[in-house]
């Protein structure tokens, strides 16, 4: 199921990491993915029923392969 954010949302939401760049929907792998992913460094952020849990420490980096695949 892919991400449904409020679209002004989805503008004003960014990475938490120093860059602070625009985040974009879904993975590179599968846009249809509960994930949010960063323009800038790649990490991916997951959302959970609807809630984007943007945490470094949580966030998967680029080339890694989330927990549950």
């Amino acid at each position: 199921m892919a991400v449904d954010l409020d679209p002004q949302l989805l503008d004003i939401l960014a990475c938490p990491s120093d860059d602070h760049a625009k985040l974009v929907v879904g993975t590179p792998g599968d846009p249809e993915a509960d994930a949010l992913t960063c323009t800038e460094c790649g990490r991916q952020f997951r959302v959970d029923d609807g809630v984007p849990v943007l945490l470094l420490d949580e966030a998967i980096e680029p080339g890694e392969q989330p927990a549950d695949q």
